[in-house]
């Protein structure tokens, strides 16, 4: 499906009270008459960041595109998350319905062979779906954030257009084979890839600066591959 990054991918992709920038804490199944105490990879300001959450998330990028990152990459995209997050709740920024949650549940459950496939990958991965339908959701909350608050700063013009036509997209059909449509056709979509891309690369300068402005604090083992 490819998402990736903090929303910027990724992203990557948490139901909240709107008038709250923490994140709730995905539930630990006990185990017989064990109270399970979920650990803290990271602290941010005076919120935490759980093993749990670090474990989902790794789930969810399993199930999205194949394969888990790092361990540190998942706790930075969900340290990036908390921040977008606590500013999408700040400006009381609308969240996704269920319907449309539920597209994006169709969606992911149509690359996979049957419902039983993805019912059963799902379970290899320690995953159920409420969680599958709750992370769908907060990608869907960030995503549309970031593309609120930088989109109307951003502009691509013409050049850039035409640079991407013939310097990216004419080399990458060639390579596979297939002809290249007129400019016309494509511009549209040309433009929105390069309107992305500036979207994408203006909330990476803006977390990196918010994360240099707050207290963070990885718990020891928390910063691992």
């Amino acid at each position: 499906m490819g998402r990736a990054g903090p929303c910027l991918g990724i992203m990557l992709w948490l139901v909240l009270p709107a008038a709250s920038g923490q994140s709730p804490r995905p539930p630990t199944p006990p185990s017989g008459n064990a109270v399970v105490v979920d650990g803290i990879a990271a602290r941010i300001e005076d919120d935490i960041i759980t093993e749990s959450e670090v474990r989902e998330l790794s789930g969810f990028q399993g199930l999205v595109e194949g394969h888990a990152a790092p361990r540190s990459k998942v706790l930075d995209e969900l340290i990036d998350q908390w921040i977008i997050r606590t500013e999408a709740n700040a400006a009381l920024f609308p969240h996704p319905s269920g319907a449309e949650v539920d597209r994006e549940l169709e969606r992911l459950q149509q690359q996979f062979a049957s419902p039983e496939a993805f019912h059963a990958r799902l379970r290899e991965l320690g995953l159920d779906e409420a969680a599958v339908r709750r992370l769908l959701r907060q990608e869907l909350l960030l995503t549309r954030f970031l593309d609120y608050r930088f989109r109307p700063t951003e502009q691509v013009d013409r050049k850039q257009i035409e640079d991407y036509y013939h310097q990216e997209l004419a080399p990458q059909l060639a390579a596979r084979g297939q002809p290249l449509p007129p400019l016309e056709e494509v511009e549209n979509q040309i433009r929105e890839v390069l309107m992305q891309r500036a979207i994408n690369d203006r909330a990476m300068r803006w977390l990196e600066d918010s994360k240099s402005r707050l207290k963070i604090d990885i718990e020891p083992g928390g910063s691992g591959e």
